[in-house]
Formats: C-alpha cells, sequence, structure tokens
C-alpha cells in the first residue's frame, strides 16, 4: 500500500508535528509533501525531520518566507491544487487549520483527513494575530476569508473520511463541513512520563525545588500565557513559563518569582512537568491541549481554563482543577482550590493512558486497514449495487 501524507507547513514543533511524526514513524517510507520547510526555526526539535523524504513547493523558493506564512493562505489553495497524488493508495492529510489541504488532486486514492481543527480564522475562534483591530485589514481580511470559507468548504468535498483530533473539533466539522469524523486523540508520550520515576517524583514534590508551578507551550495570544503571569505576579508564587514566543507576544516580568526558561527539549519539558507543583493552562477554544496530558503524565494536577479539548482530558477535582473566566480573580481561586485538594499522583498518571502514542498508532493503523483503496472501493461497489 503506497502512502503520502500532506502537512500545511514545518516551521514550528508543536501538537500538529506530534501527529505528523506519529504518522511518519508508522509510515517511515512515505513522504510528506508540505508547502515550506524551515528546520532553522525548529529550535532543538530540527533533527527529527533530518531523514525524512519532504517534497516542498514553490513557497519554498519565496524569498522572506518565514515571515509570510500567514499572508500565503491566500494563495495556499492553488499549491494544494497543483499537488498530483492520485499514484498513491492512500493520502493522509494532516489538516492543522492553516491552509486549505484537502484540495490535492487525489485522483482514486483515499484520502485520510486528520483534523485538529477547521481555520480558527475562518470561523470566528481566537487566533494569534488580531488583524481585526486595524480597519482597513479588517475589512480586506473579512472579504478574503468569506472567500476562503468557500473554497475550504468546497475543498472538505474531495475528503472519504474525517479523523478529528478530540470530541470538540468533531462538532466543528459537523457544524462548519457538514461531514462527521471519527475521533482518534493525538499521540502523548506518556510511556515515559508515567512509568519512570514515579517514586523520584512524588519525593521531588515535597522538597524545595518543587514548589513552583509551571506554564507554556507556544507563547501566543489564545494561550493567554500573560493572564497566567499576571495571577502569579500577585499571588507572589513562583512560576516557570518555558515555550517560544509566536506573532510577537514576547512576555516580561520584573517579579523574581518569574522565571521564563525558552524553548526547551522534550527531556527538559518532562523534568519541569515531573517536579511541577500544578502545570497552568489557559489556552481559549483550544483544538484539544497535548500539554495538559504530558503533565498528567507525570502524575501532576492541571489548573485549566474550562473550554475547548482539555475539557476531555482533565476530570475536575481529580487529575486538575478548571475555572470559568480568563480572569485573575478566576484563577487565583482555582490556585487556592487546587492547593487544598490532596491529587493522587498515580491516579492522573494511569488517566493520561488513554492517549498515549501506541493507541495513537494502532487506532491510525487500524483505520486505514479498514478504509485502504480495496476494501473501499469493494463495498462501495456493494453498496451501489446492493450485494452483501
Amino acid at each position: 500500500m503506497k502512502i503520502a501524507i500532506v502537512h500545511d507547513y514545518i516551521k514550528e514543533y508543536g501538537g500538529a508535528e506530534r501527529v505528523l511524526e506519529a504518522l511518519h514513524e508508522l509510515y517511515p517510507s512515505a513522504p510528506v509533501y508540505t508547502t515550506i520547510y524551515l528546520p532553522k526555526f525548529l529550535g532543538p526539535h530540527r533533527e527529527r525531520f533530518k531523514n525524512w523524504k519532504i517534497i516542498t513547493s514553490a513557497f519554498q523558493y519565496i524569498p522572506f518566507k518565514g515571515k509570510l506564512i500567514s499572508p500565503l493562505r491566500i494563495i495556499a489553495p492553488f499549491i494544494f491544487q497543483s499537488l498530483d497524488l492520485g499514484r498513491y493508495d492512500v493520502v493522509i492529510v494532516s489538516q492543522t487549520g492553516a491552509y486549505t489541504p484537502n484540495l490535492i488532486e487525489k485522483g482514486k486514492a483515499i484520502q485520510i483527513c486528520y483534523t485538529h481543527t477547521p481555520p480558527r480564522y475562518l470561523y470566528g475562534y481566537a487566533t494569534a494575530r488580531e488583524w481585526k483591530k486595524n480597519r482597513l485589514m479588517n475589512i480586506t481580511g473579512t472579504l478574503m476569508n468569506h472567500i476562503l470559507r468557500m473554497v475550504d468548504y468546497q475543498s472538505t468535498r474531495k475528503v472519504d473520511f474525517f479523523i478529528a483530533n478530540s470530541q470538540n473539533v468533531r462538532k466543528r466539522i459537523q457544524k462548519f463541513y457538514r461531514r462527521d469524523a471519527k475521533v482518534i486523540y493525538p499521540p502523548v508520550d506518556v510511556q515515559e512520563t508515567s512509568k519512570k520515576q514515579q517514586a523520584k517524583r512524588d519525593s521531588a514534590r515535597k522538597g524545595a525545588s518543587s514548589a513552583y508551578y509551571l506554564a507554556g507551550g507556544r507563547i501566543a495570544k489564545p494561550k493567554h500565557i500573560d493572564l497566567i503571569v499576571k495571577t502569579f505576579e500577585e499571588l507572589n508564587l513562583p512560576l516557570k513559563v518555558f515555550g517560544r514566543s509566536f506573532a510577537g507576544e514576547d512576555l516580561k516580568s520584573s517579579k523574581p518569582n518569574i522565571e521564563f526558561v525558552g524553548e526547551v527539549t522534550d527531556s527538559e519539558k518532562f523534568e519541569l512537568m515531573r517536579n511541577a507543583k500544578a502545570f497552568v493552562f489557559a489556552s481559549e477554544d483550544e483544538d484539544f491541549g497535548i500539554t495538559p496530558v504530558e503533565a498528567q503524565a507525570f502524575g501532576t494536577p492541571v489548573i485549566a481554563y474550562k473550554s475547548g479539548g482539555v475539557l476531555e482530558s482533565v476530570i475536575e477535582g481529580k487529575t486538575g482543577i478548571f475555572f470559568d473566566k480568563l480572569s485573575v480573580d478566576s484563577l487565583k481561586n482555582a490556585i487556592l482550590r487546587a492547593s487544598s485538594i490532596r491529587f493522587d499522583s498515580s491516579s492522573i498518571s494511569k488517566h493520561a493512558q488513554k492517549f498515549s502514542k501506541e493507541r495513537f498508532k494502532r487506532e491510525i493503523r487500524e483505520f486505514i486497514l479498514r478504509h485502504d483503496k480495496k476494501s473501499f472501493h469493494l463495498n462501495h461497489d456493494k453498496k451501489n449495487t446492493g450485494k452483501n
């Protein structure tokens, strides 16, 4: 079975790229088609893609392309439409929500779309850039988004099967695309984080070095890291923040209790999570949210804004605490409530197992075997002829 993978662009390493990496581990000989590949922006993660067969588009040769990721979405549909992948049996499209990758020419190939979200900027969800503040950009952007919504919807007609990364995104697919989707949660490295050094972690939490709270990931506007920082400044509690800034969201604090550790490797991030008192997550309309699950894999409770996919990964009072409003007072109350609860780290860690990478690979493999080219056309022909 010949398989190809399609991904919007490769410039940063986040949840979508973790899914891409797991797909490539599952099908290592599959080429990855993408618009732009910029390893220099990947920091400590650039080696992950080193030996892949990555096929880029004409965008790769545009000067200053690293700064044009967002504007290029206007002409990205034409780039994907030029990709002829009809020689493959199965094409797995990794839809991050940045572009419209489903416009590919698939021929008779089966097209399976793993959707992290329909484009947030097209359907009214919080985005990293506040482009509506500029009047001219608001008028122009609104018109372009209207056109791009129509193109995005038409592109979904080419998809044979949708996979959603959460029930939350499944509902978005039903609402905007009028299609149903199978939910397969994204992969989290819970084996390493939940089975190793559990005793060490429990012991470390009792020491002075474990007194800090942790936040981080991609530092962008919808993540509301600024709200977390402000809250901890007022509480005067120790907070560590990891991650790389996005769209100019450079955060600073003059308070000694706030520490920005920058972009970190997985091992460094896991060590931070292992010793943290709790992981604080204030993302708005989060599609799924991998970092809260990673934290839970270490038995670390999560304090999360009650919104989006995190509702599917955090259990109130057992693996974490929710706060209802994106305000300092609401977050403060949640932190105080969490501090009064004795969380069972082993139960939290066990809960995270349902999101393992091994589970993801198994479910993807089984899904593709059930819907490969041969079985799909056989079932399609039986349906049309009425045969059993």
